[in-house]
């Protein structure tokens, strides 16, 4: 796009680096990020398009919205939640937001809201006991 600095991999690393639970890895020779066994962002080979985590009920209208933009995943990953992008069509904000809403749709709810309201590191919050039912 006129006037906007292509996002590179680079880029997309100090976002991703920085969210809690986030871990990078080469995986068959591709970059992806994964939040324990759940990857919500990777790069292709070439470094042009990254696919991210995105929900199934709503890609095909974002595809069919920005085709220039946005693609579908490869047949084989139709199944999962997922969407791609063309890096050079996206602004840095944009990119924030897609690495961002990505994280958010793999990493637990609480660690999330810690993250995202600004409360810096994320504590444990424990966990709910439950009711007994009474027999």
């Amino acid at each position: 796009m006129k006037g906007m600095r292509a996002v590179t991999i680079e880029d997309v690393r100090c976002i991703a680096r920085s969210l809690p639970r986030s871990e990078e890895h080469l995986i068959r020779g591709r970059i992806k990020f994964r939040v324990g066994r759940i990857v919500y962002l990777a790069f292709s080979r070439d470094g042009k398009t990254m696919g991210f985590a995105f929900p199934k009920e709503w890609r095909a209208a974002l595809v069919e919205a920005e085709p220039d933009k946005f693609s579908m995943p490869d047949a084989a990953d139709l199944r999962y939640n997922w969407v791609c992008v063309r890096l050079m069509t996206i602004g840095a904000a944009e990119m924030h937001t897609l690495v961002t809403e990505a994280w958010r749709m793999v990493v637990p709810a609480g660690v999330a809201a810690a993250h995202l309201d600004g409360a810096g590191p994320v504590a444990q919050v424990p966990k709910r006991r439950r009711a007994h039912a009474r027999k």
